[in-house]
């Protein structure tokens, strides 16, 4: 019986295994080096595209490895301008990537998956009552930010300006894949895109937190944050049973300390749970410990789930209050939630 030869994902290696291989096959190094550009720099979805090597190097090539770049499946348009993009991996799952354009400002950013579903559980999030499937590899995180920059061009005439990682999944918890992913936007021989324009979105999980200050990439941090005392978020986030408020806040103040990165609290309000002064009062106190900026978001519904979004009115007053203590903050309104794109909403619906 002959055996079939597994063939790996190219895009899994690193420069310098493409190297050795290269080497390996009687090429000159530098063939590595176009190998690796035509990857990351040019998005190469096959061996025939790199007609800068030779025929016989791209067959080498074919019969050693594969390319497997994530497909478009469903693409969807709001009434406001934002896309929702369903995407199939190779394996067959799906992923949701979104395209949010602010067009007066010049801003167009997209939110990125990075897993198959999530692990996690929050009860007001759609990609919570999925299961964690798997991880994605760095790959079909760059892949996501390539094809919706190519939808964002032919749309809005402009090229995304921000990624964030705030789609399916906790990035904190695909650290590896995560942090390779961001090195092939930003490095020279990928997109060289400036990492301040890139933001990893976190429920806060501390020892990461710090680890990804150590790593001093220069990229800014969100943290889901939707409740200001530990009684209220361990009911709703159960990580918080582990990374209490405290821990988060102790992990945030050594990422400040060590990389002077931008920190932000996303904070969804809930009706009648943690949208009164006292929870304004409260989530004040969190922003003692460095500078930070409050991003307070429209609730948006998610069949199943008993939370409503606060009325505009307590909204209004809430928001006042934090900006009479001197915060930074912003009211974000929800956008996209017609085509369920919308923050929470995220469930390859």
């Amino acid at each position: 019986m002959t055996s079939t030869k597994v063939q790996v994902d190219i895009r899994n290696f690193e420069l310098e295994d493409i190297k050795e291989w290269i080497l390996s096959v009687g090429e000159p190094k530098f063939r590595a080096k176009q190998i690796f550009e035509w990857l990351w720099k040019k998005r190469a979805v096959s061996f025939d595209e790199m007609t800068n090597l030779s025929h016989a190097l791209r067959e080498k090539l074919a019969e050693h490895f594969i390319i497997r770049p994530i497909v478009l499946d469903i693409y969807q348009k709001s009434s406001d301008g934002t896309i929702k993009c369903r995407f199939v991996l190779h394996d067959g799952f799906k992923i949701e990537s979104v395209l949010i354009p602010v067009e007066k400002d010049n801003r167009y950013t997209v939110c990125v998956s990075s897993q198959v579903g999530c692990s996690l559980s929050c009860k007001f999030c759609a990609t919570g009552q999925m299961k964690r499937m798997r991880n994605l590899d760095a790959g079909e995180i760059y892949d996501q930010y390539v094809l919706i920059n190519e939808i964002c061009q032919e749309t809005y005439d402009h090229p995304l300006t921000n990624v964030v990682y705030m789609g399916m999944g906790e990035p904190l918890l695909n650290y590896k894949n995560t942090m390779r992913s961001i090195e092939l936007l930003t490095a020279p021989y990928g997109l060289n895109m400036a990492p301040r324009r890139i933001t990893i979105s976190t429920v806060g999980i501390a020892k990461m937190i710090t680890k990804l200050a150590d790593a001093n990439t220069g990229i800014n941090l969100a943290i889901s944050l939707h409740a200001a005392d530990d009684v209220k978020r361990n009911d709703i986030m159960p990580i918080n049973e582990t990374n209490n408020l405290q821990t988060v806040m102790d992990s945030l103040r050594y990422f400040y300390n060590t990389t002077k990165g931008r920190i932000s609290y996303e904070y969804i309000a809930f009706k009648d749970f943690n949208d009164t002064i006292e929870d304004a009062n409260k989530l004040a106190a969190l922003c003692k410990y460095f500078p930070v900026r409050i991003n307070v978001i429209e609730y948006n519904s998610i069949p199943g789930v008993m939370f409503v979004k606060s009325n505009t009115d307590t909204l209004d007053i809430f928001a006042r209050h934090l900006k009479k203590k001197g915060i930074m903050m912003t009211v974000r309104r929800s956008r996209g939630k017609d085509i369920d794109a919308a923050c929470g909403q995220l469930a390859n619906q």
